[in-house]
């Protein structure tokens, strides 16, 4: 092998070392990043199964505070600030979401929640009622509340899931019914 050859040899493993090692570089940096992705997802993800504990404590799980209305929660989580979702410590993530859920729960107090409110409308009939009907009258009743289509019917939904209504179906119709307290309720 002659010395030219040698050094041609020697000059393509350093081009090559070096890249890869640029490659190398670069992919650590694509790891870095995706790690701090992650690590403020887990804090997020973190925040909610602790708010779902403290929720769950509930006497009675149908009393969580109801959700605000009038902005849906994805826009909500695109209007926060990037770093909200950083760790923080430990009394400092506790002591403000505690104080806000008391807050909150308190301002609500004072309005019943929509399922109660759609259970004594279905009360006032003997034959089941569309989701329909059941909003219009709950506009109607309670000028106040402004739930859209599908909170009434994901409300009813869920009703029927906890069993206190009972769904029918006619054709491709859907009418809902109370379900009477001694468990009489036949169809």
């Amino acid at each position: 092998m002659t010395s030219q050859s040698a050094a041609t040899l020697r000059s393509r493993y350093v081009a090559q070392a070096a890249s890869d090692l640029e490659e190398n570089r670069r992919r650590q940096q694509e790891l870095a990043e995706r790690i701090n992705v992650l690590k403020q997802e887990e804090a997020l993800l973190s925040d909610i199964l602790n708010l779902a504990e403290r929720y769950a404590s509930f006497a009675d799980a149908s009393r969580v505070p109801e959700q605000s209305q009038d902005e849906p929660p994805v826009a909500k989580a695109k209007r926060a600030p990037a770093g909200t979702t950083a760790r923080r410590s430990a009394s400092a993530k506790s002591a403000p979401a505690t104080k806000t859920a008391k807050d909150g729960a308190k301002a609500k107090s004072h309005q019943p929640l929509l399922g109660d409110l759609l259970a004594e409308l279905l009360g006032q009939y003997k034959e089941p009622r569309p989701a329909k009907e059941l909003r219009d009258e709950l506009l109607a009743k309670h000028p106040d509340r402004s739930p859209t289509p599908q909170v009434v019917r994901n409300t009813l939904e869920s009703l029927v899931a906890k069993g206190r209504i009972r769904r029918h179906k006619q054709q491709r119709s859907v009418m809902y019914t109370l379900v009477k307290q001694g468990g009489t309720d036949t169809d």
